[in-house]
């Protein structure tokens, strides 16, 4: 689809080289530079105990890095810099995230690029603002934003989430960002500079839980799973064969549904229960009584029921189930290295176009 186009990514860690993932599933040509002096990206070193320690290479590293050319150099030397200004005459886009004033210093910010190609798009990916020298990796970002003081169980310690989420979030804003300047492009032929913090595209994610604080004044709190507008929502049950299911119960006839399929026909006019607003009210009401009962049940015969009567449930899966899915196997990129080195990592792109 974007084969024609062309991309440099002066990016490391995630967020950046996830934006330039997302163009090269598209068909772009991507082109990522790396630091020569550290032998390239930081998350090359970021290993788990079980993989190859002699491999310039992790795991971590390719989740974001599918089907670029990687180029390796030192760009406080001019001869390398001359190499980036030469890609860039011919370049639609440059993904960069350096630290504040370094991109000035190394010479690869917008106004210098831009003087090499008037029409290029740079997308610009910073911490806490154009303005702020304050550097911070993705779990400091959960921590400034909320997102860490909500999330735990009520009687537990902050908790960050399992994933870089702040970084992802981010890398969907610049995509957008930078597809709505390509449309700018193709209709005037004009240039543009993008900018997104990951401060910003986290707070933009806090949803309805600031809206929460912003009309009603109430702060979240650690509710673990649970959901603090709806009940039951979260809960999370222990099957007879000790597997997992979670319940997102969001309306009356969804609730009605789970009351047939339990065989419990009498909550569905008890006064605790009649509508969500006393759901929520006597959720732990609810869920002790719910709990015996789905225990009694394997999981895979209560969501087959569960999915009959269109009440929304799932398994909670670990990660090797997950890719036991079909819908998750087709999101399986694969690429194997010069090396011979076989690779893995999911899409970015989750969606089609007809």
């Amino acid at each position: 689809m974007l084969q024609n186009l062309k991309v440099i990514e002066l990016a490391s860690v995630l967020a950046g080289p996830a934006v330039g993932l997302f163009f090269a599933e598209l068909g772009a040509t991507v082109i990522k530079i790396e630091n020569k002096r550290t032998n390239g990206d930081v998350t090359r070193k970021w290993k788990l105990p079980s993989e190859p320690p002699n491999t310039n290479i992790s795991a971590y590293y390719c989740s974001v890095n599918w089907n670029k050319e990687s180029l390796f150099l030192d760009l406080s030397h001019s001869a390398d810099q001359a190499q980036v200004y030469d890609l860039v005459k011919t370049a639609d886009i440059v993904i960069a995230n350096f630290k504040t004033g370094d991109a000035q210093k190394l010479k690869m910010d917008y106004d210098t690029l831009k003087s090499h190609h008037p029409q290029l798009i740079y997308g610009d990916i910073n911490a806490f603002g154009k303005d702020s020298k304050r550097t911070a990796f993705d779990v400091v970002l959960q921590a400034e934003s909320g997102f860490m003081y909500m999330n735990g169980e009520a009687d537990g310690p902050v908790v960050k989430m399992p994933v870089a989420l702040i970084d992802i979030l981010t890398a969907h804003q610049l995509k957008e960002a930078l597809l709505l300047a390509l449309l700018k492009k193709e209709r005037t032929g004009e240039g543009t500079y993008v900018s997104v913090s990951l401060m910003e595209a986290a707070v933009a994610s806090l949803a309805n839980q600031a809206t929460n604080w912003l009309m009603g004044q109430h702060i979240p709190q650690r509710m673990g799973t649970l959901h603090p507008n709806i009940a039951p929502y979260g809960e999370v049950f222990k099957c007879a064969d000790e597997k997992l299911i979670v319940l997102a119960v969001g309306n009356n006839k969804q609730f009605t549904n789970l009351c047939k399929v339990l065989q419990r026909a009498e909550w569905i006019n008890d006064e605790r229960f009649k509508n969500n607003v006393n759901r929520v009210k006597n959720r732990s009401v609810l869920q002790d009584l719910t709990t015996p009962i789905i225990a009694q049940f394997p999981r895979k015969k209560i969501l087959t029921l569960l999915k009959q009567q269109q009440v929304p449930a799932g398994a909670i899966r670990n990660m090797q189930e997950v890719f036991e899915l079909p819908i998750a196997q087709k999101m399986i990129l694969k690429e194997t290295l010069a090396d011979g080195m076989e690779t893995q990592r999911v899409k970015t792109v989750a969606f089609t176009i007809a």
